[in-house]
């Protein structure tokens, strides 16, 4: 196993002892956060066993969805999304973390 690997390892057995004390049976996804990080990293991480990420530049995530569009990836948008960039993440993302307006919203 890789570096990286073993550190997500290490942060899922973290999480797993965690439930355990506190007593929680729900599922926990830990996303990991790819914002300036390069695809190849992405890959390298996916490759670990992680399929969610993060991003909060729209521009960014999209770059990067071209490049790993062969992974089965499922993007979180998790920053100030402005209304104008709405429209290029729309079907495109899992989740969005960050809505803060009606307006956003429709």
């Amino acid at each position: 196993m890789n570096k990286i690997c073993d550190k997500i390892k290490k942060i899922m057995e973290n999480i797993e002892k965690a439930k355990l004390r506190g007593g929680f049976n729900h599922n926990v996804k830990l996303i990991a956060v790819s914002k300036t990080f390069p695809s190849e990293r992405i890959r390298e991480v996916y490759n670990c066993g992680i399929a969610d990420f993060g991003e909060n530049y729209a521009q960014e995530m999209l770059k990067k969805q071209e490049e790993l569009k062969d992974l089965n990836i499922r993007w979180h948008f998790i920053g100030h999304l402005q209304k104008n960039k709405a429209k290029y993440i729309y079907n495109r993302i899992e989740y969005l973390h960050s809505l803060d307006s009606i307006e956003l919203a429709e």
